[in-house]
């Protein structure tokens, strides 16, 4: 038995592997053509790799990074055959997902404190961010936590309304006002009723908009200033939902957000649906921001916490 399937479920693993076939499929079609007729690792190699690592949404500069690490290994051994290429692959691309994203949570865990602990959940509409809050809240309710809900993306009624169907679907209670109300009350009600409650986990929702940077800065920092004034250095988690469906669209996302705030931790959406899962390793790698969640399917416990060791297993399994 693998090390892999000792530390996690095969049912968990299986729906991992499933989640990134179209990825890796997609990848290792890209990569044999790159290596076809090549018994060697040499500039022809490194140029065509360089091309299928970019254009499976790795990213340029994490990109070249893996390369130059790949030509030094290259220079130190003379002839390095194309056969070993996945492995090379998979130790370099471990390395840089281990630079980010430390230890390997199985579970989906929250540090042992006095007051709730507060995840403030960011992002722009249509990525994902309800569907996984409710699976956050399910996740967290199943592990024999308390939580709260708090539905402080008030610009749009389809928000809140939404939200209401998971707190019913996890039956979890969520803290709501009308379309309009300030979001920052939202907060701070959502936090007073989670003390009173005794809860361990809080989940708000924000508004997902991009259209004025500062406008956006303001609002959120508005959130945190009223929300310390329940429970201080709150939040806990600043966590920034991204579509791994839109590729590189999601870096420019990660630039927007964490220009306006300081985002704390990641979760990537829509693995399943799309051949663009190596903007996981780009993306961390590039903002050093660690990706906590990935979603890897439509299914109510498909929301997975990130585990590099078994991303890189199922992708190059």
């Amino acid at each position: 038995m693998s090390f892999f399937k000792k530390i996690f479920s095969k049912e968990k693993k299986e729906t991992l592997d499933k989640g990134l076939e179209k990825t890796k499929s997609t990848f290792f079609d890209k990569l044999s053509k790159a290596v076809a007729g090549k018994s060697k690792v040499d500039d022809d190699v490194l140029d065509n790799l360089e091309e299928v690592l970019v254009s499976s949404d790795v990213g340029v500069e994490t990109t070249l990074k893996i390369i130059d690490r790949i030509e030094a290994r290259v220079s130190k051994d003379k002839y390095l055959g194309t056969d070993a290429l996945n492995k090379i692959l998979r130790e370099e691309i471990a390395g840089l997902l281990s630079e980010t994203n430390f230890g390997n949570a199985t579970d989906f865990e929250i540090p042992e404190q006095d007051v709730p602990y507060v995840i403030m959940v960011v992002g722009v509409n249509g990525v994902g961010k309800t569907t996984t809050i409710g699976k956050l809240a399910n996740q967290f309710k199943k592990s024999g936590k308390k939580v709260v809900l708090g539905a402080a993306d008030t610009f749009r009624a389809a928000a809140i309304d939404q939200l209401q169907v998971w707190a019913d679907r996890t039956d979890v209670p969520l803290i709501k006002q009308s379309m309009g109300s300030d979001p920052a009350s939202v907060a701070f009600d959502t936090l007073e009723s989670a003390v009173k409650q005794n809860a361990d986990v809080v989940i708000i929702d924000t508004a997902g908009r991009l259209h004025n940077k500062v406008n956006l800065m303001n609002e959120l920092t508005k959130v945190k200033r009223v929300m310390q004034k329940v429970i201080p250095n709150t939040p806990n988690d600043v966590l920034l939902v991204l579509d791994g469906s839109t590729g590189q669209n999601a870096f420019e996302q990660v630039k927007q957000f964490t220009a306006a705030t300081e985002v704390t931790s990641l979760a990537v959406t829509k693995l399943d649906g799309t051949a663009k899962g190596g903007v996981v390793i780009g993306i961390s790698d590039q903002f050093k921001i660690p990706v906590k969640y990935i979603g890897v399917g439509e299914g109510i416990d498909d929301l997975q916490v990130f585990n590099k060791i078994e991303f890189v297993d199922s992708f190059f399994k």
